[in-house]
């Protein structure tokens, strides 16, 4: 891959074969940053991957403790009648069943993340083309599948984001700005740590080939990882 001018200078004088405390790496992260915007504190996990599992089913949702991230999420809430009193008061800003189906097929609305009842499913089953391929989809693995809507909508709207694995093995997750203390940012990766743990059903030394952090424009660090005492 070919480095841009920015990064070279960087990165000349680390040693790429050096690995990180968990402290150490965020504060290289910091320096070796070089984007004009506040950069976010990205986490890539190599995972062992289960034998015959497919590494796209391998998917979780996490709410990290501390976010600077005021991005606006976007809900749509797929539900019966009864329930869309509580999806709009949580904030969703599209909310019904048929309705939502039929503006989703004529491509009318975007949203960031699909929540719905687990009653709706297999009438939603109609929009695989439209919400697989995004990711979309609503999954009981990352909390979009309940029939706590009220409860699920509020999360996202405060910031809950799901993560997948990719075909490679990796799962990426974004663990906060670079403007936070370091201290808020290391606890944000020990929780995101802690929810692959969840979703894969072992501890982290057991699941991870390797651990790198970096910027959203920078080098990576290998992170030698250890849990929160």
């Amino acid at each position: 891959m070919k480095r841009g001018k920015k990064y070279i200078k960087v990165s000349k004088d680390l040693d790429r074969n050096r690995t990180y405390s968990l402290e150490e790496g965020i504060k290289e992260v910091k320096k070796t940053s070089y984007s004009k915007f506040v950069g976010s504190l990205e986490l890539h996990f190599d995972i062992i991957l289960p034998k015959e599992k497919d590494p796209k089913s391998i998917k979780g949702a996490v709410s990290l403790p501390h976010s600077t991230d005021t991005k606006s999420v976007t809900v749509a809430a797929f539900v019966t009648p009864d329930k869309e009193k509580d999806a709009k008061e949580a904030g969703a800003e599209y909310v019904g069943l048929e309705n939502l189906i039929k503006d989703i097929k004529e491509n009318k609305i975007t949203f960031d993340v699909a929540i719905a009842t687990p009653s709706v499913m297999a009438k939603i089953a109609v929009l695989g083309k439209e919400l697989g391929p995004k990711g979309l989809m609503p999954n009981p693995k990352n909390g979009t599948v309940t029939d706590d809507i009220k409860s699920a909508v509020s999360e996202y709207k405060k910031g809950k984001q799901t993560f997948a694995c990719d075909t490679s093995g990796v799962i990426h997750i974004k663990a906060g700005k670079l403007d936070m203390d370091d201290e808020k940012l290391i606890e944000n990766v020990h929780v995101a740590v802690s929810a692959v743990e969840d979703i894969l059903g072992k501890p982290y030394n057991q699941i991870f080939q390797r651990m790198h952090i970096a910027s959203t424009m920078g080098p990576s660090f290998k992170i030698e990882y250890k849990k929160a005492e």
